[in-house]
């Protein structure tokens, strides 16, 4: 082994280990420290790992291996039910807040092209980090957890689309492909993975179940060989990788191969975080903190309510009062803050006719206002806050039993 890469290794790993115990006692999530850890010892910080991209190719296992895993624990028809369930939020949100990205780069006085970036950035979420936040196994197989992982799913191919409609309107973005070939790349993909299933890996596994490394093997291949393909046809490794574990999920070696790949999953992953935190130039940061601070707003401020909301009417309109308020009044302040930050940025030039500003700020000043204004919205959330019987929490919000439970509470 390149001795290179064994002292990357060695920094790495003994690394994320004290700042993992740390990251524990003071209860933050460890992916903070594999994070923290590449900013401090990559390129931008000590230098004493400098092989950023041997290293995140050796990470993209990890996550190859995490959406695969994810697979084998969804059931294809729970997994289509929640698609079906999820499908207009994930489009109307992604479309709102490609939007509103759009427009508070544009605010900035970033160019169009990379206005229009930002404002995919903001309209999508982490796929990645999305499933290893979520606290347990346990919460895939509960509604909340099937609905976030089909939402993310669901961003994910928005997010192809998005970047091949770029490559062919903005040059530089990336690789130019056929609009028609992303799009019919998926269903072929599915069709490639079904007989895969059927008429190679089920037999094999019948034949030769009882030995354990032989089904290993086979699996961690067929893994690897659709995320391949995945990527030959224009989509991403990850979703090849998912698609390879929905198919295995009924069958019965399933759970064998979930307690089998978790600490390889585990190794590989800590390599990709170290890469993304070694990817983080900390030198930038004063020259883009306040657009920072107003995509910060945007996204931890308005996104989950505007979800939220965007479910509750899709699934009980009756009871989507709260929710539309609470996101109204979320999202009036967020833009009304970062508009104010804006106006810092520009100082007095942005108060006066030349600079476009103007216009942002006074539009945020208008929306705050439509439909009600924030001393409305809140007191329709206080009233429902404030009721004998209000139904509060995630499970409530997002759980199978909401509606019904809602309705008994009239």
């Amino acid at each position: 082994m390149d001795h290179q890469l064994l002292s990357a290794f060695f920094w790495i790993f003994s690394g994320a280990a004290v700042l993992a115990t740390a990251a524990l006692f003071t209860r933050q999530p460890m992916i903070v420290a594999y994070l923290a850890l590449g900013a401090l010892l990559g390129p931008y910080g000590l230098g004493w790992v400098t092989d950023g991209a041997q290293l995140r190719a050796i990470g993209e296992i990890g996550i190859i291996f995490l959406l695969f895993l994810l697979g084998l624990e969804m059931q294809p028809r729970k997994l289509l039910v929640v698609l079906r369930e999820s499908l207009w939020v994930g489009l109307l949100s992604s479309a709102l807040f490609l939007a509103l990205g759009t427009a508070l780069a544009l605010a900035f006085a970033f160019s169009l092209q990379d206005a229009l970036l930002m404002g995919l950035a903001a309209s999508f979420s982490s796929t990645i980090i999305g499933i290893k936040l979520l606290p347990t196994t346990a919460l895939y197989h509960r509604h909340i957890g099937e609905l976030v992982v089909s939402l993310l799913l669901l961003q994910d191919c928005l997010a192809i689309l998005a970047l091949v409609g770029l490559a062919h309107f903005a040059p530089g973005v990336g690789e130019a492909k056929s609009l028609w070939v992303t799009i019919l790349a998926l269903p072929a993909l599915l069709a490639v993975a079904a007989a895969g299933v059927r008429f190679i890996l089920l037999p094999l596994i019948s034949r030769f179940d009882v030995i354990q490394e032989y089904v290993f093997l086979l699996a961690v291949g067929w893994c690897l060989g659709l995320a391949q393909i995945a990527e030959a046809l224009g989509l991403s490794l990850e979703l090849g990788a998912f698609i390879a574990g929905v198919t295995l999920a009924t069958s019965p070696i399933a759970l064998f191969l979930a307690e089998a790949l978790r600490p390889l999953r585990d190794f590989f992953l800590v390599l990709f975080f170290f890469t993304v935190g070694a990817g983080l130039n900390l030198a930038l940061v004063p020259s883009i903190l306040m657009p920072a601070l107003a995509f910060s707003a945007l996204v931890l401020l308005a996104k989950p309510v505007i979800y939220r909301a965007a479910y509750t009417v899709g699934v009980s309109p009756a009871r989507a009062d709260f929710a539309v308020s609470h996101a109204k009044s979320a999202a009036g302040r967020a833009g009304l803050l970062a508009s104010r930050h804006c106006m810092q940025v520009f100082g007095a030039m942005g108060y006066t006719w030349e600079c476009d500003l103007q216009i942002w700020v006074k539009r945020a000043w208008a929306l705050a206002r439509e439909w009600g204004d924030e001393g409305f919205h809140n007191n329709r959330v206080h009233e429902w806050l404030l009721r004998k019987n209000a139904l509060l929490g995630p499970e409530y919000t997002f759980g199978r039993g909401s509606l019904t439970d809602r309705a008994n509470a009239g």
